[in-house]
C-alpha cells in the first residue's frame, strides 16, 4: 500500500508527508459548507486535522452510516464505511480517482482564509507525497534511470 496525497489547490505543490525528503508543511482542507481541517504534520494516509479526506468526501455527497462503525488513527475514530464508500465514489469509472463528474470534492489548501470553495477538488499526487527524485523540493516529476532488467533487477546501467 503507498500513500495518499494531491496538490494543493492555491499553490500547485505538492502535499508531501513527513517520511519524505521535503517533510510537510500546513495544509488547510475545507468542505462545500466552509469547515476547515488544519494539518500541519501531514503522515500520508489522507487524514487532516484528524479527519479523512475519504470519509468527509462521503459525507458531502450524502452518505449517512447506517451501522457505526469505527476505529482509529492517532487517536481520531471515523467511520471504515465511510472511507469505503469514499473512496469507491471517487475512483467510480475513473482510474485516477480525480474530478469524478457529479462528486463533490474536499478542497485542500496552504492557506483557507479567502479561498472560494470548488467542487472539483485537487489534483493527484503522481509522486505520491513521498517518493521525489530531488532532495530540494523543485521537481515533482520520477526519475526512475534507465534500469536493465536483463542482467540483474538491483543494478542500474
Amino acid at each position: 500500500m503507498g500513500f495518499f496525497s494531491w496538490k494543493t489547490m492555491d499553490t500547485d505543490k505538492s502535499i508531501s508527508n513527513n517520511y519524505s525528503n521535503r517533510g510537510s508543511f500546513k495544509v488547510e482542507m475545507l468542505d462545500d459548507k466552509g469547515n476547515v481541517w488544519t494539518e500541519d504534520n501531514y503522515e500520508g494516509y489522507g487524514v487532516f486535522g484528524g479527519k479523512d479526506y475519504y470519509e468527509l468526501l462521503a459525507e458531502m455527497n450524502g452518505f449517512v452510516s447506517q451501522k457505526g462503525l469505527t476505529y482509529e488513527v492517532d487517536g481520531e475514530a471515523y467511520t471504515d464505511e465511510a472511507r469505503s464508500y469514499g473512496i469507491s465514489l471517487a475512483f467510480k469509472d475513473n482510474g485516477s480517482g480525480d474530478h469524478t463528474f457529479g462528486v463533490k470534492y474536499p478542497n485542500l489548501v496552504e492557506e483557507a482564509n479567502g479561498w472560494r470553495y470548488d467542487y472539483y477538488g485537487p489534483d493527484s499526487c503522481e509522486s505520491q507525497g513521498y517518493f521525489y527524485d530531488d532532495e530540494d523540493g523543485e521537481s515533482d516529476e520520477l526519475n526512475w534511470g534507465d534500469w536493465n532488467m536483463a542482467d540483474d533487477e538491483d543494478e542500474r546501467v
